[in-house]
C-alpha cells in the first residue's frame, strides 16, 4: 500500500476525524501548527489557496516527533473554504462576520472546495489534490439567522455553516457535488485512493 494506516489527521476537526473512522480507518489526531487565520489569500484562487494550506499543514505534521505507533502512517491534512464570486470565505472571526456570511450566501449560489495533502511520515510519497461542490441557499429568513448565530454554531466552520447540521434544521439548500467536500473530506476521492476497510483487511 501507497498510504499505509495509521492515518495522522493533521486537524483538531471532530468532523474529518468522525468521516475517516466511518470509513473503517484507525486514526490519531495530532493538529498542525498553523494558524490559516493569520494568512491572507488575497487574489489566489480557491483550488491553490486550499492546495498549499494543505500542504503546509501535513509539512507541519510531518517535522514535528512521532510516537512509535506512529511511524511509517499516512498524514492526512485538508482545507476548506467558500468562494462567492471569486471571493475566498473562511472561517467567520467573530458572530457579525458569521451574519454577513450568511447573509451573502443567501438566494444564491456559492462553491465549496477542499484540498486535501496525503504525505508518508518519511516523507517519500506525497500527492495533493482538491474537490469542490457547489452549494446554494435558498430564502433564510433574518429571524432564522439570528437563532442560529447565538447556538455559536457557527464556530470553526468555513462559510459559518455544516451542511449536514442546517440541512437538519431546515435550511433550504441544495447542492451538486460530494457532500463530505462541503463538510471538509472528500470522502469520495479519497476511499478511492485509500481502499475499503474490506479492502485492507484482504490485504492484511
Amino acid at each position: 500500500m501507497i498510504w499505509p494506516e495509521p492515518i495522522i489527521l493533521a486537524s483538531g476537526s471532530q468532523r474529518r476525524k468522525q468521516l475517516l473512522r466511518s470509513a473503517g480507518w484507525k486514526v490519531f489526531v495530532q493538529p498542525a501548527h498553523v494558524d490559516d487565520g493569520q494568512l491572507n489569500s488575497r487574489d489566489i484562487p480557491a483550488r491553490a489557496w486550499v492546495a498549499a494550506m494543505a500542504w503546509l499543514k501535513a509539512r507541519s505534521v510531518m517535522l514535528q516527533q512521532f510516537p512509535g505507533e506512529l511511524a511509517g502512517g499516512t498524514i492526512l491534512a485538508a482545507d476548506t473554504v467558500c468562494d462567492l464570486d471569486g471571493e475566498i470565505i473562511g472561517q467567520p472571526p467573530d458572530i457579525e462576520s458569521a451574519r454577513d456570511m450568511i447573509s451573502r450566501f443567501r438566494n444564491r449560489s456559492h462553491r465549496v472546495t477542499t484540498g486535501v495533502c496525503l504525505l508518508r511520515t518519511d516523507g517519500c510519497c506525497r500527492r495533493i489534490f482538491t474537490d469542490t461542490a457547489n452549494v446554494s441557499l435558498g430564502d433564510l429568513s433574518d429571524d432564522m439567522i439570528s437563532e442560529y448565530l447565538v447556538t455559536n454554531a457557527w464556530q470553526g466552520k468555513a462559510g459559518g455553516y455544516n451542511l449536514f447540521e442546517r440541512v437538519a434544521d431546515g435550511w433550504p439548500l441544495e447542492w451538486t457535488g460530494d457532500e463530505s467536500t462541503i463538510v471538509g473530506l472528500p470522502m469520495r476521492r479519497l476511499q478511492s485512493m485509500l481502499g475499503s476497510s474490506s479492502e485492507r483487511e484482504d490485504q492484511g
